[in-house]
């Protein structure tokens, strides 16, 4: 019975219209922008289906620095999307400002240099969820257990398309 109350509870929020989640297109409440990448700040952190306690856990992660993208603010409830595609709300306090990104769809070759004629350093697998130290003209630079490297962009969840990042 509770689960069919919070699961209407769910179908009722995602019917308000947008502008009482947000205060405009582009900051959230916060005053921070929305979208924005962010990082999943602890060893376990829930997903909800809705911006409350009382909504049930639809998801549990349990990978420290995994990005997610803040798509809608209410209060202290951020709605999230995960590499997936699946969204859900998470309490602000389970998340980081620390930029991270997942390597997708292929092994990326990691280069010394942000150029493709630069000798490759490393190479990481799909999945593989790295530092953000700097992104500029399509290229970014990533730092994992002492190895750094530069990989484009493109190959990476957790960076906007043309996003330069200092």
């Amino acid at each position: 019975m509770k689960r069919i109350i919070a699961l209407l509870l769910a179908a009722a929020f995602a019917g308000m219209p947008a502008a009482a989640q947000d205060t405009d297109a582009t900051k959230g409440l916060s005053g921070l922008p929305t979208p924005r990448w962010v990082s999943i700040a602890s060893g376990e952190a829930n997903m909800r289906a809705g911006p409350g306690e009382a909504y049930p856990v639809t998801w549990t992660y349990r990978r420290k620095g995994l990005p997610v993208e803040v798509i809608r603010e209410w209060g202290i409830w951020r709605q999230v999307r995960d590499p997936d595609g699946e969204t859900g709300w998470m309490n602000k306090n389970l998340l980081s400002g620390k930029r991270t990104a997942m390597v997708r769809g292929k092994v990326a070759n990691l280069y010394a240099r942000a150029e493709f004629s630069s000798p490759p350093v490393w190479r990481a697998e799909p999945g593989v969820v790295a530092d953000i130290q700097v992104c500029d003209e399509g290229w970014c630079r990533l730092s994992l257990g002492g190895r750094n490297g530069y990989v484009l962009a493109v190959d990476l969840w957790g960076v906007y398309k043309g996003e330069t990042i200092n």
